[in-house]
């Protein structure tokens, strides 16, 4: 299915490189509101610090993927040393492919970290390559957020307990 992660887990720095590695994953890319941080946060959890520190030891790539600005994106990107493409555009799947181009992966070897089904998963999956939803950190208020989690709602329920998600 086109909407169906690769795997679900509860926060980001619940992916352990053991993981990655079996998947063949060299590079990650990743959302940035409600995946790294709290909506429109500048901050980091110290949990998500750690296993940034870990992943890039690991010597795996990472790379902001978001759709929101620029004004947005980089000063984030910046503090926390991370490579960006903002206004990403997705579900389309060129974000996807301009961030693999960046850095220098094929799509087999890359894997989409995101909180939304609507827009990462789906991402990911038309663009052929892993993805692995996340649980939001907060919810949001916006009506088209609250619609679209509401649509994901019954696919979730589904999903979870399936292998390979938690």
């Amino acid at each position: 299915m086109v909407l169906r992660p690769t795997a679900m887990v509860r926060r980001v720095y619940d992916l352990a490189p053991g993981q990655l590695r079996e998947w063949g994953v060299e590079g990650l890319v990743l959302d940035v509101d409600n995946t790294l941080t709290y909506d429109n946060s500048q901050q980091l959890q110290p949990q998500v610090t750690a296993w940034l520190e870990t992943m890039r030891a690991e010597g795996f790539a990472l790379l902001i993927l978001s759709n929101n600005s620029a004004a947005r994106v980089e000063p984030f990107a910046r503090r926390n040393g991370l490579l960006f493409e903002a206004g990403a555009g997705k579900p389309l799947p060129g974000g996807l492919r301009r961030a693999a181009a960046h850095l220098g992966l094929p799509r087999e070897k890359v894997l989409m970290v995101g909180d939304q089904l609507f827009t990462d998963i789906l991402a990911a999956n038309l663009y052929g390559c892993r993805s692995v939803l996340v649980e939001p950190f907060s919810p949001e208020t916006a009506w088209n957020f609250r619609l679209k989690r509401a649509l994901e709602a019954p696919l979730l329920r589904r999903w979870k307990g399936k292998e390979g998600n938690r």
